[in-house]
């Protein structure tokens, strides 16, 4: 399977649900740096996900405010990073695309289990939001993204725990003590309350978050910590 996919291309744009006007760009997306590595000539997309995962941020930012029209900043910032974070791009890569068996990889990547990594899912899956919308612009990505991650939106019931969770698993793997959340401030009235919470961690800057609850504010406080720490993507 070296050097080339592992199936047909239409049995992927097929689940898709997009042809490429010009095929070439779905090929690039689907190449893995690993092909790069041994042929120091050959493209690969790592530049397409770039590109991708700024054009699904935006199509997911604009999905929140039409869907979620009460929620506050620090809601939307969770509920954004737990739609664009690596592992929701590889779990619709995985289960809705099948994406892994058509990556373009070495034989060496290939043989360690590349096609079920989710690093290289979650990448490629960015990869090809990246070619759609270069191959027809932002309205045909935002379709494609709307189809797969409108019913992940949905579908995500109360304000998720993620950020809470993942900075504490992600202090517990350094050996560190569990972050110690502060409560700054409260403002506005008892029905509508602002809450201001600070969260410290061992060896890193405090970080601030804000919420119409306590429970909202220490996420976002959360989320700002993963955020400046390169664990998610930022909102921006």
């Amino acid at each position: 399977m070296t050097g080339r996919t592992a199936t047909a291309p239409e049995t992927l744009t097929a689940k898709i649900g997009y042809t490429f006007v010009d095929p070439k760009l779905l090929k690039l997306a689907l190449t893995h740096a690993s092909v790069r590595a041994r042929r120091k000539k050959s493209n690969d997309n790592e530049r397409l996900e770039f590109l991708g995962d700024r054009v699904l941020g935006l199509c997911i930012a604009e999905m929140l405010f039409e869907e979620i029209p009460d929620a506050d900043q620090g809601e939307l910032a969770v509920r954004f990073n737990t739609l664009v974070r690596k592992e929701t791009c590889a779990a619709v890569a995985d289960e809705s695309w099948d994406l892994g068996q058509h990556v373009i990889m070495s034989g060496g990547e290939a043989i360690s289990g590349g096609r079920r990594k989710l690093t290289i899912l979650g990448d490629t899956c960015e990869a090809v939001l990246g070619a759609i919308f270069l191959d027809s612009g932002y309205a045909q990505a935002r379709e494609v993204i709307r189809k797969f991650w409108m019913p992940r939106l949905r579908a995500g019931g109360p304000v998720p725990a993620d950020a809470k969770t993942a900075l504490q698993e992600w202090a517990q793997g350094r050996g560190l003590a569990l972050p110690d959340y502060r409560e700054i401030s409260r403002s506005g009235p008892d029905h509508e309350p602002k809450f201001t919470v600070e969260v410290r961690l061992e060896g890193l800057e405090p970080a601030r978050g804000e919420g119409t609850s306590k429970r909202l504010a220490e996420q976002a406080a959360a989320g700002a910590i993963l955020v400046s720490e390169g664990i998610w993507p930022s909102a921006g």
